[in-house]
């Protein structure tokens, strides 16, 4: 997406980056730049704003469950994996009430059928 205008910082790049933007991750250079691209830019500034909403409303709707304390580090390090190029090999799906143990999908049935 680009609005077409000429910025400092590329419509693509602040896209790119904007959930590091909305969750605090990226240093305090880059936050004022992607700062200055939202107060030229109203279709990366409408697109934030989207956004913000739905991760308000996850917050709101999601943000009581437990969370394994170990989860955010498993997470990062599999971004660190796929980011550096290497072959990520697949992980079975988990079931929370399962205690760890993996579950298959494989002939489950949706609800009502």
């Amino acid at each position: 997406m680009s609005c077409g205008e000429q910025h400092e910082t590329d419509c693509s790049e602040v896209l790119d980056h904007l959930y590091e933007y909305l969750d605090k991750e990226m240093p305090e250079g880059d936050c004022a730049k992607f700062q200055v691209h939202f107060d030229e830019c109203s279709p990366c500034l409408e697109k934030y704003g989207l956004e913000q909403a739905v991760k308000k409303l996850v917050k709101r709707c999601c943000g009581q469950d437990d969370v394994p304390t170990d989860l955010r580090a498993k997470v990062m390090g599999r971004i660190d994996t796929i980011r550096s190029g290497e072959d990520v090999p697949e992980q079975p799906v988990l079931d929370a009430g399962d205690e760890g143990r993996p579950t298959s999908l494989e002939g489950a049935n949706p609800p009502g059928s």
